[in-house]
């Protein structure tokens, strides 16, 4: 008998945190964060971003040309690699950035 290997990535996914319980709740409906017998398996830790909106740009936080500096929450979790598009839609649906950073980083298990 031999056994599959199962592919996963790690998402990290930078985020407001009053927008923290809406992305929660888009993980849960994707089933993404499943690790064994439990779900809704991730971490967050709070963190500083900095970007400057360069002109075109719609930002959800900034003046266009000036750099800008705020609280965010950094979320991590694991996801299956074949359900990483779905994710990754469900978090852009919900997501207030007109461009989400998102990491996608594939994981040797």
């Amino acid at each position: 008998m031999t056994m599959e290997k199962q592919q996963f990535v790690k998402l990290e996914i930078f985020v407001p945190e009053t927008h923290f319980s809406q992305l929660r709740s888009a993980l849960q409906a994707v089933d993404a964060g499943r690790i064994g017998n439990y779900d809704s398996c991730l971490a967050y830790s709070r963190v500083t971003g900095s970007w400057r909106p360069l002109a075109g740009a719609s930002p959800y936080h900034g003046t266009i040309g000036e750099l800008c500096e705020a609280e965010e929450l950094k979320v991590e979790l694991r996801v299956d690699a074949d359900r990483a598009e779905k994710t990754l839609a469900a978090i852009r649906a919900v997501h207030p950035y007109e461009t989400p950073e998102i990491f996608v980083i594939p994981l040797l298990l």
